[in-house]
C-alpha cells in the first residue's frame, strides 16, 4: 500500500513542472509580433501624466529594454488627465455647513498616433481610463490618494494602449 502511495506522489511530481503559465506559449506563437512591437519609439513627453503612460508603455513595448535606437515605428501620445468630485457629504460640522467631497476620480484620455518609418499614418486611436479615489479629511492623505490614483489610471491606460498597439501592428 505504501509504494502504491509513493509510486503515485512520484507520478503526480513529475507531472508538475515550474515556468510562467503563458510564456512559452507566447513566445513561440508569436516571437516576430514581440519584435515589431519592441521597435516601436515613443516621443519625449510633454508632462507628468504623458511621462506616466510613456514610461509603462516602454517597459510593456520592449520587455523593459527601453527604446529601440532604430524604430519601425513611431508613436505620438496626447494625453490630459482631470479630476473630478463624485460624491459630496454633509461632514456635520456646525461652522461649515456645505458639503465636503469624499469621493474623486481621475480621467485620463489618450489620443495616439501610430506611423511607421516614412511618417505614414498607420493607426490614430482614443483611450480613456477612470480611476477613483478617497478624499479623506487629512490634506497629505488626500494628495497621497489622487497621485496613487494618477498612477494607477496611467499604468492602466498604458496597458490599453498597448493591447490596441498590437492590433495595430498585426494588421500593418
Amino acid at each position: 500500500m505504501a509504494c502504491i502511495i509513493i509510486i503515485s506522489l512520484l507520478v503526480t511530481l513529475l507531472a508538475c513542472s515550474i515556468q510562467p503559465l503563458y510564456f512559452s506559449k507566447v513566445a513561440q506563437i508569436a516571437p516576430d509580433m514581440h519584435k515589431r512591437l519592441s521597435s516601436i519609439v515613443i516621443d519625449n513627453p510633454n508632462d507628468h501624466m504623458t511621462q506616466l503612460v510613456r514610461n509603462q508603455l516602454i517597459f510593456l513595448l520592449s520587455a523593459g529594454s527601453g527604446q529601440p535606437i532604430t524604430p519601425d515605428y513611431q508613436l505620438t501620445l496626447n494625453i490630459r488627465s482631470y479630476v473630478q468630485t463624485s460624491v459630496s457629504i454633509d461632514i456635520g460640522d456646525r461652522i461649515e455647513h456645505i458639503g465636503r467631497p469624499s469621493v474623486g476620480t481621475v480621467t485620463v484620455i489618450s489620443n495616439y498616433i501610430l506611423k511607421n518609418s516614412e511618417g505614414k499614418s498607420l493607426a490614430m486611436r482614443k483611450r480613456s481610463v477612470t480611476s477613483s479615489f478617497d478624499r479623506p479629511q487629512q490634506e497629505y492623505a488626500n494628495l497621497t490618494a489622487e497621485e496613487n490614483a494618477r498612477k494607477r489610471a496611467a499604468e492602466e491606460l498604458a496597458e490599453q494602449i498597448f493591447l490596441s498597439l498590437t492590433q495595430d501592428v498585426f494588421h500593418h
